[in-house]
């Protein structure tokens, strides 16, 4: 399957470089996007540098979920916004991408899931949130038809989706229209530094000068920050996605259980996956972090499928330079769309489990399959920071997989920090420092 935004395409933003500007974002992901469209909205010069093609990676393969339920509670007021700012979008751009607000169910296999669940309703609570617990009877009447698999459901009936690969490139074109410059086929190979501070970046179509860039590159962002003396403890996994074929209506919204993850699609089919279950390639920045995540793997070991060898030129394949020139080409040029292959065990495992919770429906036929790289961070929430040892350096990175529900709120906010602004939410959990300066890895919740 030819995946719907790969390097096939055409490139969509291909217009010349200007010679200086006030920011550089690096990525045309979902994070890139929305902050160029807020530092524009403030009047700044804005230049957005896609190595490849907008979207083209975790921001248009993830599954859709603009989701307010089970994020960390530091990270809930900025979704909260979030969400009213895609609401705002969809209205402004014509809705091109079928943002529904249609709710999102958390299925409890266990006594266990709905313990967890009524502890992070607290949260939910605090923040005015319309969360609640469905009993079994309310879940069936919701559910008509599954099986009797679930003790019970956290479910926000405010939570809403979208067609990823429809919304990252409309947000894109609604940014230019604003002024934003964006330019595929252009890889940042370093930021240009004088006395200690960034006055722009060497690109592979030339220089532009700014006094400050915003890395927003996703899984590419670890080995780009490092080059320049910035550590960034993130690594990324495979997240493998299937699409069905159009099927009946069993939940107009989004839903995962212990086994699998569904969302009813636009086109009368269902994304499905693994729900937790992903894969991970060990390289040499996974050992090299591996203390951090050593929370993070116990939690999640067995849902991980570990892989000894990244395919050549993977962000932490044991090939992928770490060091290189201004002037020669880098690893960003190497794969301009990260592709992986999915998992199919894994896939065919979701498949089955939605037949067996829904038999009137059965097994769904998969019309195509597609994975993406999560950049992830060791407590599975992002950096949102200004980098303290390089003055004109903002780090956006690590969504942890909850990145395009988020992604205009985390833009609004990384543009009013840019600014110097004030931009209303705490930040701290969020400080790259914490993995510097001796503080405890903390799990957010990854419900």
């Amino acid at each position: 399957m030819h995946f719907p935004i790969s390097m096939a395409l055409p490139a969509r933003f291909a217009g010349p470089l200007p010679e200086s500007c006030d920011v550089v974002v690096i990525g045309g992901g979902v994070i890139g996007v929305m902050t160029a469209w807020f530092l524009a909205e403030r009047g700044l010069r804005v230049v957005v540098c896609e190595k490849g093609r907008v979207a083209g990676e975790q921001s248009s393969r993830n599954w859709g979920w603009i989701r307010q339920q089970g994020r960390d509670p530091a990270e809930l007021p900025i979704m909260i916004e979030s969400l009213r700012l895609w609401q705002g979008l969809a209205q402004s751009l014509r809705n091109p991408f079928a943002f529904r607000q249609t709710g999102v169910l958390y299925l409890a296999n266990r006594e266990a899931s709905l313990a967890r669940y009524e502890d992070w309703l607290s949260h939910a609570r605090e923040q005015g949130l319309d969360s609640r617990m469905l009993g079994r009877r309310e879940l069936a009447e919701r559910l008509p038809g599954a099986a009797d698999l679930w003790q019970g459901a956290l479910f926000t009936a405010s939570d809403a989706q979208a067609e990823p690969w429809a919304a990252v490139p409309a947000l894109a074109a609604g940014a230019v229209e604003r002024g934003v410059t964006i330019r595929e086929d252009c890889a940042v190979r370093a930021l240009d530094l004088e006395a200690g501070r960034v006055v722009g970046v060497a690109t592979e179509r030339g220089r532009i000068r700014a006094p400050e860039v915003v890395l927003a590159g996703g899984a590419w962002s670890s080995i780009f920050a490092r080059a320049h003396g910035v550590e960034l403890p993130q690594l990324s996994v495979l997240a493998s996605v299937a699409q069905t074929d159009p099927l009946p209506e069993v939940h107009p919204g989004a839903a995962a259980d212990d086994e699998f993850a569904f969302r009813r699609r636009e086109d009368g089919g269902y994304t499905i996956a693994g729900g937790s279950e992903h894969d991970f390639f060990i390289g040499p920045d996974a050992f090299r972090h591996f203390f951090k995540y050593r929370k993070a793997v116990k939690k999640d070991f067995l849902n991980t499928h570990y892989r000894w060898l990244a395919p050549r030129d993977y962000p932490d394949a044991w090939n992928t330079p770490r060091t290189w020139s201004k002037g020669a080409p880098t690893p960003f040029e190497a794969i301009r769309v990260l592709n992986p292959s999915p998992n199919l065990a894994t896939l065919s495992r979701a498949a089955a489990a939605f037949g067996r919770a829904f038999p009137g429906v059965g097994r769904p036929r998969i019309r195509a399959t597609w994975a993406g790289m999560i950049d992830t961070m060791p407590d599975v929430v992002p950096v949102i920071d200004r980098a303290p040892r390089l003055p004109g350096l903002t780090i956006a990175t690590g969504m942890s997989g909850h990145g395009f529900g988020i992604g205009p709120g985390v833009g609004r906010v990384v543009a009013d920090l840019v600014c110097g602004r004030e931009v209303g939410h705490d930040l701290a959990r969020f400080r790259l420092s914490r993995f510097s300066d001796g503080s405890e890895i903390v799990l957010g919740p990854s419900l």
